[in-house]
């Protein structure tokens, strides 16, 4: 009977680990999600976030509470939450800039691979290259040709000084073996409308979308993996032999390091639910993104991937933030 008492014992204190483990996922949330995006309301960022959110609360149970931090291009928002404690209910939204990309330019308050998990990728912006109609060019090739012929001559806008706008640029000249001049803007607004005054004559960014539409740019091709639906006669970058390295402008939720990771996977799913959801895919597409969702691992090694990339073309293109 002692035998037996003990060797009960011991299997209860052994299961019992095993028993506790699913209980932070079984009662979260148990209060309302506190999401930190790191960039001021109204921004790409801030609106998909919030679309994203609001509906993966329907299905967590628990309202999320939205906190904009902006400043220091994410860098205060994301040094914030990492010296939040961790307490299952507080996220962080990141971009491709702020992971990617900033890492490379300067110092930065945190380390993007060891102080946060990433939870989902949610979406990816539009983007699209676009000319003043003003250069005798319809297609890339024909663009590329007559940068080839006309070196450093070609200006192109972005909405500033190491942004994911200028570094699409820098990614076709080192792949096309051209060279154009960079001339940044104060965001991206600025730079397209120096592009329709013809200031400039090309910029690598979706704010050129409706002057596309309205025939006052001509839209050479769509940056990314697929055409936009609204445009299906503009095709990919990548359709036309360039675009080969895979950098987009993404939105995706990461969590900080010692974040549950039952918590993190019942996060995940919420997020992967709402985003295929057809009120929100809908949502987004009128905000200017498109649904790419990537689970925690594919969001990893998304992140891995883009950030040596951008840090070869930032090498390569000798950037520096002065």
């Amino acid at each position: 009977m002692r035998r037996r008492a003990f060797t009960a014992g011991g299997l209860a204190a052994l299961a019992g680990p095993t028993l506790a483990a699913p209980a932070v996922a079984q009662a979260w949330p148990s209060k309302p999600l506190r999401m930190v995006i790191p960039y001021p309301p109204g921004g790409p960022s801030d609106v998909s976030t919030r679309i994203v959110m609001d509906r993966a609360a329907q299905s967590l149970g628990q309202p999320v509470v939205f906190d904009n931090k902006g400043g220091a291009s994410g860098m205060i928002g994301a040094e914030f939450v990492k010296n939040q404690p961790v307490d299952n209910h507080t996220f962080l939204t990141t971009t491709t800039a702020m992971v990617c990309i900033t890492r490379h330019l300067q110092a930065i308050p945190f380390d993007p691979d060891k102080d946060f998990v990433p939870v989902s990728r949610m979406c990816t912006s539009w983007g699209v290259f676009a000319i003043h109609p003003s250069v005798p060019a319809r297609s890339v090739a024909e663009f590329v040709a007559y940068a080839k012929a006309n070196p450093g001559k070609v200006n192109f806008g972005s909405a500033g000084l190491a942004t994911i706008t200028h570094l699409f640029g820098e990614m076709l000249q080192l792949e096309a073996g051209i060279r154009m001049t960079h001339v940044p803007y104060r965001g991206s607004a600025p730079a397209t409308n120096a592009l329709l005054a013809g200031e400039i004559q090309a910029q690598f960014d979706q704010t050129c979308l409706p002057h596309i539409k309205a025939g006052k740019l001509v839209g050479l091709a769509m940056l990314g993996e697929v055409r936009h639906p609204d445009f299906p006669d503009i095709p990919t970058l990548r359709e036309q032999g360039y675009g080969k390295e895979d950098g987009e402008s993404w939105f995706g939720i990461l969590a900080p390091t010692g974040t549950s990771p039952d918590v993190v996977a019942r996060l995940d799913k919420a997020i992967s639910e709402a985003v295929g959801s057809p009120e929100t895919i809908e949502k987004l597409h009128k905000g200017g993104c498109r649904v790419t969702y990537l689970d925690p691992a594919a969001f990893r090694s998304r992140i891995d991937t883009e950030t040596a990339m951008f840090g070869k073309i930032i090498k390569a293109g000798d950037i520096k933030v002065q």
